[in-house]
């Protein structure tokens, strides 16, 4: 029997149907919050980590202003990369080892003081660093047989360094003299090239010459208790001898002379004694009771009477073997001196010397 042809059962059935479109309206909106709401909480999460990995990591361009950056001896590129992130020159350590990685020049760069600029892309970073002009720091070269007082003329001229400055560091117990040196910087000060920063003191300055001095001493192996001879052995090799071939052989006579008890009778000497420069002496001079008169005392001088090279230190300790117990310069022009154990040769060369002077007055 077919029910839907009863109209109660019509009725009955419609009354059972649901009402389907309204409850997929609401189950799409639920669902669509319950999305909105799950993307807003991840993107509060990722977002910040997505920017992260997306934003660069280097600032465009050459940069402004400018800032002045030291660079260490013995910096890494990464450590170099931080100095600079730190002085906001770089935006990151990281894009300024990738842009000295691409650069092969980058392995040159040296120590010192650089003057860059803020927010500059790590390239414009690694080229100026390769710019000499750039560096800030000032070379200071120290020539061979200077005297302390010579040394810091030089020191104040090539340095924004006042002398004032550098004579009080020489009474400074910081600045390091071995034992050797009797408080005396005379010898000590060692000739070279060293870097001065733009804020170095004079103490710093000359602590470098020292410590140069006793770096040296100790690879040639000087034992302690032969450091002063050595050095005042040294200091009248450099100022006597006038080339660096002549060296070894002005040390053995100085040797030769020390053997046999015979004054040295050096004009360096006399002049280092009465503050005189040229290259002669007068008899007064000669006369004077200085304990740096080598034509009255017997044996070395009190001290060393300028500041020895590495030259100079190795003829001492490898003297050429010979001998000579005189030489003389007998033209200072062209630097030949000659060499001999004969005292009426020498006096020959004497007045051949003698006969260039005679001929510069003329």
């Amino acid at each position: 029997m077919d029910l839907t042809d009863l109209p109660g059962a019509v009725e009955a059935s419609q009354r059972r149907r649901p009402p389907r479109r309204g409850r997929t309206v609401l189950v799409l909106t639920v669902a669509l919050a319950v999305a909105v709401l799950g993307a807003v909480l991840a993107w509060s999460t990722l977002g910040p980590v997505v920017a992260r990995l997306t934003a660069s990591d280097d600032y465009d361009g050459t940069g402004t202003g400018t800032v002045d950056v030291r660079i260490v001896q013995g910096d890494t590129g990464r450590a170099i990369g931080e100095r600079l992130q730190e002085a906001d020159v770089v935006k990151s350590a990281a894009a300024f080892v990738r842009a000295a990685a691409e650069e092969p020049r980058s392995s040159g760069i040296q120590p010192g003081t650089y003057r860059l600029r803020h927010q500059m892309s790590a390239a414009s970073a690694v080229a100026l660093l390769l710019d000499p002009g750039s560096r800030q720091t000032t070379r200071l070269t120290v020539p061979e047989g200077l005297t302390v007082a010579q040394v810091l003329d030089v020191v104040s001229k090539q340095t924004p360094i006042p002398r004032e400055e550098l004579e009080a560091a020489l009474q400074d117990p910081a600045l390091g003299l071995p034992p050797a040196a009797n408080g005396q910087a005379e010898g000590f000060l060692f000739p070279s090239t060293y870097e001065v920063e733009p804020d170095s003191t004079g103490l710093e300055v000359l602590q470098k010459m020292v410590q140069q001095s006793t770096a040296v001493l100790a690879q040639l192996q000087v034992p302690p208790e032969r450091v002063r001879e050595v050095v005042i052995r040294a200091s009248l090799v450099e100022k006597e001898a006038r080339s660096p071939e002549d060296m070894a052989r002005v040390a053995t006579v100085l040797e030769n002379r020390l053997a046999r008890g015979m004054r040295l009778e050096l004009d360096s000497t006399v002049n280092y004694a009465s503050g005189g420069e040229k290259i002669t002496t007068t008899q007064e001079q000669r006369d004077s009771d200085s304990p740096y008169n080598t034509y009255k005392i017997t044996g070395l001088p009190a001290g060393p009477i300028a500041n020895p090279g590495e030259a100079a230190l190795r003829a001492v300790l490898q003297p050429e073997p010979g001998p000579w117990l005189f030489f003389v310069t007998v033209n200072p022009d062209t630097g030949e001196t000659r060499f001999t154990d004969s005292y009426d040769e020498h006096l020959r060369n004497v007045e051949e010397f003698r006969r260039w002077l005679r001929a510069q007055e003329s």
